[in-house]
């Protein structure tokens, strides 16, 4: 569980109650730990995987935009809730880690959708196509850069779009405030900026590391 805010018993509950990944995501897992290591923290947990395709799909969301790939979990779970010619453009740095990710796009039978585009996000996110109106945009990408993901987004957002940020919570250190680690305070800095922006409505979601849902208005 990276809900390591919440009482063991009560995430287990949860996960036993919400709908299972497939052999594909399973997998996929696994050789994430196996191949990365440490860095395998990044990969995000099978009940906000859940929650991403279940968002895209009520939604209904066709153009969307993840910032922060890694090795493709998220980005198959979102794909997966693309409707009828919906697309989807995955933004990294790491052309070893998305390797990984493009194996396990086509074992998931989504390589079609999804246009991986590598190098600096801050920078490839303004190639998009200015007539492009993104329907629905994820951030789980380097904390640092937060801010400047969010403002170049915020305005290729179509009117009603979501963003959806992860790590909003980080472990529930942004809570504490005996906690002044960098990070810690990058992310309370962020949650500031979103909750105080008057062109948004959002909400902080208690799932994996916190996530916070944001609608334009």
């Amino acid at each position: 569980m990276k809900a390591t805010y919440l009482d063991s018993a009560v995430g287990q509950y949860l996960l036993a109650h919400s709908t299972w990944s497939d052999d594909v995501l399973d997998a996929l897992a696994v050789e994430t730990r196996e191949l990365t290591g440490d860095s395998a923290r990044m990969q995000i947990s099978p009940d906000q995987g859940r929650f991403l395709t279940m968002i895209t799909q009520v939604s209904r969301a066709r153009n969307v935009v993840e910032v922060g790939t890694f090795t493709g979990y998220s980005s198959i779970c979102l794909a997966r809730g693309l409707g009828s010619g919906g697309r989807l453009n995955c933004f990294d740095v790491s052309e070893e880690w998305t390797a990984i990710a493009r194996r396990y796009w086509d074992k998931a039978g989504i390589a079609d959708r999804i246009e991986l585009k590598i190098g600096p996000a801050a920078e490839r996110l303004k190639e998009l196509p200015a007539q492009l109106a993104v329907d629905l945009a994820f951030i789980d990408a380097d904390k640092v850069s937060y801010p400047v993901y969010y403002e170049i987004l915020l305005p290729r957002l179509a009117p009603g779009g979501l963003i959806l940020v992860d790590n909003t919570l980080w472990s529930g250190h942004v809570a504490d405030p005996t906690n002044d680690d960098e990070t810690t305070q990058l992310m309370r800095e962020f949650n500031d900026m979103v909750m105080n922006d008057d062109r948004v409505d959002s909400i902080m979601l208690p799932i994996a590391d916190g996530l916070t849902m944001i609608r334009k208005h």
